[in-house]
């Protein structure tokens, strides 16, 4: 078996026992609706300070959550990656245009691999909340993405791709699940797309106040004979230091593939401003 059908294999093992232990009445019982969620655990919207934003992190993972950004929050997610003959600054611009319609703006400003520096190829597109977690029904979303040529010299692939990602999120307790599943078609320079299929898990959890680790397998199947397989294994630590601000920290190993062997990353995710309640009437009595 190829390393990349093994990867789906195993992958696809996981989400099926994620789904029966869900299922099970031991396993979750009925619940509100989460809140939105960051890398480690849900973090609940406090009234009391930032007027009850909350940021809705997609870092450090590869992995995306389905849940999406509050309405009319505009959030940005910035970070680096650090490894031999490879470095980057990469960007995500979240809108929260509807309650559960998210539209996304991706890029890397920065990016340096093989002696090669300049941006990368940007993403725009949109993440679709179809379905909220209730009870045993976890969190459903579809996210679109596509990819527009705008990398300098080497650094993309020269065309317009896209994206098409099934994500499924769910709360057991403290212990929160994202997963992934869904086509790539990558543009080639002379005409047409070649295509692979990226599956990811993920697993947080909250090791003491703001404090939180998540861990994840994730992996692209081979797109063409110069972009074979690929799967990595990533760890990192998370800290609120307020609802609207996540930082986070770690690495991920390559298992496979044409990637540097390991890769450090830290960043932030901030949920900057509410932008449908910015010019607030005033209350009663203020001048």
């Amino acid at each position: 078996m190829k390393p990349d059908a093994k990867f789906m294999v195993a992958t696809g093992a996981l989400c099926a026992l994620l789904f029966l232990v869900g299922g099970s009445p031991a396993a979750a019982q009925d619940q509100p609706p989460p809140p939105p969620t960051q890398g480690s655990a849900p973090v609940a919207p406090d009234p009391s300070q930032d007027q009850g934003i909350a940021a809705v992190p997609n870092r450090p993972t590869i992995t995306t959550t389905g849940e999406t950004v509050q309405r009319g929050v505009f959030e940005i997610e910035y970070g680096f990656e650090l490894a031999d003959g490879h470095q980057n600054m990469n960007g995500l611009l979240k809108f929260g245009i509807f309650k559960n319609l998210e539209l996304r703006l991706a890029n890397n400003p920065f990016e340096r691999d093989g002696g090669v520096t300049g941006l990368s190829d940007s993403g725009v597109g949109f993440k679709w909340r179809a379905i909220t977690q209730n009870g045993n029904v976890p969190t459903i979303s579809l996210l679109y993405t596509a990819s527009l040529p705008t990398a300098t010299q080497d650094l993309g692939t020269g065309g317009v791709g896209h994206s098409i990602q099934l994500l499924v999120s769910k709360d057991f307790g403290k212990h929160h699940f994202d997963m992934n599943e869904g086509p790539q078609f990558v543009a080639r320079p002379q005409g047409g797309f070649d295509r692979n299929y990226f599956t990811s898990l993920s697993y947080s959890h909250p090791i003491t106040g703001k404090l939180g680790w998540t861990g994840e397998i994730a992996g692209f199947s081979k797109t063409n004979r110069e972009t074979p397989a690929s799967m990595v294994l990533l760890g990192a630590l998370t800290y609120n230091v307020t609802p609207r601000l996540v930082l986070d920290a770690g690495a991920f190993v390559t298992v496979y593939g044409n990637q540097p062997r390991l890769v450090g990353l830290f960043g932030f995710t901030y949920a900057i401003s509410d932008l449908y309640h910015f010019h607030a009437a005033p209350k009663p009595g203020s001048h």
